[in-house]
């Protein structure tokens, strides 16, 4: 069986398989939470070796893990204690913004160049809360590369971020800045991914 680190067949499996499901709901476009990417992260661990079962599925802060703390490239994520908290704040902000889109953006219809912009920008932000948060103690980048993924779909955009391995070039500078709050920095680099993926 794979880590749970590793690019393995298993999780490009589940992480297809996921998407497929993520794509099949998003002309819903149903409520977003952060439960979803609780069930998101269960899916595509999946089969895979963990360090210990209880952290799949469950948020730092949670019971067991109210005193694990994380860090990407010297930069702490959320003190544990404080992650509940900041995964509420995320969801009421995030469903503000989609509900300000959903009024929008009409289902099917043609997208301008500021609609277009302001889905880039809501994917870019909620990526970027995502990592700076680090709610999980594994898997944040590939969730919040799901999150993006999952708004884009809901505008009938396509999934146009790469989710393992993570995407090159000017995404892992960004990424860094990212844990430090600057989430704007992404949008010009999900706007050339898109245009990629639109071919």
């Amino acid at each position: 069986m794979a880590d749970w680190e590793s690019d393995s067949p298993k999780l490009q499996t589940n992480l297809e398989s996921l998407l497929q499901s993520i794509r099949d709901k998003s002309p819903q476009r149903l409520k977003l939470t952060f439960e979803n990417a609780r069930q998101w992260q269960i899916k595509f661990m999946d089969g895979l070796v963990v360090p210990d079962p209880k952290f799949v599925g469950r948020f730092r802060g949670e019971p067991d893990l109210e005193n694990i703390n994380v860090y990407v490239a010297f930069i702490w994520g959320v003190d544990a204690q404080k992650v509940p908290q900041e995964l509420k704040v995320f969801e009421i902000k995030l469903n503000q913004i989609l509900n300000a889109l959903d009024k929008q953006i009409g289902q099917g219809d043609a997208k301008s160049p500021k609609d277009i912009k302001d889905v880039l920008e809501c994917c870019a932000w909620a990526h970027g809360e995502w990592v700076r948060i680090h709610p999980f103690v594994n898997g944040n980048g590939r969730t919040a590369r799901l999150w993006a993924n999952a708004i884009a779909l809901c505008y009938d955009l396509p999934p146009f971020v790469r989710l393992r391995p993570h995407p090159d070039g000017d995404y892992g500078q960004a990424s860094a800045s990212l844990m430090l709050g600057n989430w704007d920095g992404m949008v010009p680099i999900f706007h050339d991914m898109l245009k990629d993926a639109l071919g």
